[in-house]
């Protein structure tokens, strides 16, 4: 795989399921350029020429997300809501080889169900939620991170679908994000974990009935975290490796093979 040059701009692909921008009529007011192009748009206003943005969507062959694409991608974006079962496990298993090899990736708000983020976790990935013109105050509870930088305490988000807790998720490596909503709920709205060689950044704010990734303070969350979830060294799968003693001073190298498996060697 590339190595990546950091004297380059980060290359992301913003991922959108696209299907309530063509289905919903109250979604297409707010999006009509899709909910993709919207997020896209916020990464380049914001990182300027550090970042040279591209768009994918489901309707698209390989949902826009063949090998080459993958193989120019820094940092994936990916929302989805209404599908997420129509994703092909093919490309699931693109993606997540991937991340895992050292891609980044931004799963945003009801991605958290998304076949590629519960491969990540592990888990269900389930929480509540509730439709009704929630007010999120979204607090900052890692202030030195790169991610917070830049960003007022609390983001105030006047109208927004509720997530609460319980979030069927690992423990964080790293809580970004804490959100708190109008009818008394808390959620972990903004998460880190390392898979592999690769980062993962979960952002909860988003909801399509609600124009959240036009808001500048989100936008800016989002494009902190491409920044952070860039690779800076060579992509690689992680490996086995069988090591003889004193390895690391006589540089020898054996077979990765177990030789207790292929009868000696």
């Amino acid at each position: 795989m590339p190595e990546v040059d950091r004297g380059s701009p980060i290359r992301v692909t913003v991922w959108g399921e696209n299907v309530h921008e063509q289905r919903d009529a109250s979604v297409k007011e707010i999006y009509p350029d899709g909910m993709h192009t919207a997020i896209a748009n916020g990464i380049r206003a914001n990182l300027g020429d550090r970042v040279v943005v591209r768009t994918a969507t489901l309707q698209e062959p390989e949902h826009g997300l063949t090998e080459e694409v993958l193989a120019e991608t820094d940092v994936l974006t990916w929302w989805g809501h209404a599908a997420h079962g129509e994703v092909a496990d093919e490309v699931v298993d693109r993606v997540h080889r991937e991340v895992l090899a050292g891609m980044g990736i931004l799963v945003l708000h009801s991605g958290h169900l998304s076949k590629i983020f519960r491969r990540l976790m592990g888990t269900t990935c389930v929480l509540d939620w509730r439709s009704a013109d929630d007010r999120e105050l979204v607090w900052t509870v890692a202030p030195h991170h790169p991610i917070t930088q830049g960003v007022p305490n609390p983001i105030i988000i006047p109208k927004q679908e509720m997530y609460g807790e319980y979030f069927d998720i690992p423990a964080p490596d790293e809580l970004i994000f804490i959100s708190s909503f109008s009818g008394g709920e808390v959620f972990r709205s903004g998460c880190t974990y390392r898979r592999g060689h690769g980062k993962v950044f979960y952002f909860s704010p988003g909801d399509q009935e609600y124009p959240v990734y036009h808001h500048p303070d989100v936008l800016k969350v989002i494009s902190n975290g491409v920044l952070w979830a860039a690779p800076t060294g060579e992509r690689s799968l992680p490996k086995v490796s069988r090591r003889p003693t004193g390895w690391y001073e006589t540089g020898e190298t054996l077979s990765a093979a177990d030789p207790r498996l292929t009868g000696g060697e």
